[in-house]
């Protein structure tokens, strides 16, 4: 464990932890920008192609539900358990992640602790109302008869609930993340390129408000010129120490 870091997180008051990819990757989930990225295999579907098109939407289910489910098979690991732990004896933690694995959940972040501001693939909900929907009977139905799901409340189009490419970011987890940023007086970015904005702003607007800005991840950043702390260190073995 990076001892200053240590001595960081017991001076605060109040945390914001900040994931992206990289935490996630000792779970066997690739991130998107690596050599085997998602991007790299798959040319991504875009929001406004996906909502003019039947055959676009098609294809996303398509790739939604074939071949292995990699996120519903991983298991958080010891940089998820530490986050959890961080979060449950700081009662003024709090953690925004880009992630979309569910896995902060799965580790025991309880849901009124996290904001997910790329949303999550572990479910799916309607472009129109909101209604959350589970996959398992929208896979029955797609693989048995071809079926794309609407919603059974509006007839609007139903969608895995993530931030797709060219979908506007949700307004409300911005605002709690903002806000989240603007309060805290410690601010953890953990496996995140930080070059995707807004996304990436928020360790500013926290840093510009007077929080420690701590960076953990394996490359450099291009935020890591501002940052009061930052290591170059896999996320897993760097963490391991907070949960003895």
């Amino acid at each position: 464990m990076h001892e200053e870091l240590l001595r960081y997180i017991e001076a605060a008051k109040k945390i914001v932890i900040f994931t992206g990819a990289g935490i996630s990757t000792e779970s066997g989930i690739p991130d998107f920008r690596g050599p085997q990225g998602v991007w790299k295999t798959n040319t991504p579907i875009y929001f406004q192609d996906f909502t003019a098109s039947e055959e676009v939407r098609r294809e996303s289910w398509k790739r939604k539900f074939s071949g292995q489910d990699i996120i519903k098979k991983a298991k958080p690991n010891v940089g998820h358990l530490v986050v959890a732990k961080i979060i449950s004896t700081h009662q003024s933690a709090y953690l925004i992640t880009q992630n979309v694995d569910n896995l902060h959940q799965d580790a025991g972040v309880p849901e009124d602790k996290i904001t997910e501001i790329h949303g999550n693939a572990s479910y799916a909900s309607c472009l129109d109302c909101g209604t959350r929907y589970e996959l398992a009977p929208i896979k029955k139905a797609f693989l048995a008869n071809g079926i794309i799901p609407y919603c059974d409340s509006c007839e609007g189009m139903v969608k895995t609930a993530t931030i797709s490419f060219g979908q506007p970011m949700p307004e409300k987890e911005m605002k709690i993340a903002e806000k989240a940023s603007i309060n805290c007086d410690l601010f953890i970015a953990i496996g995140s390129s930080l070059k995707v904005y807004p996304a990436a702003g928020l360790p500013i607007l926290a840093k510009n408000n007077g929080a420690k800005l701590v960076i953990l991840n394996r490359e450099p950043t291009e935020l890591d010129s501002i940052a009061n702390e930052v290591i170059n260190k896999e996320i897993g073995e760097t963490l391991a120490h907070l949960l003895t």
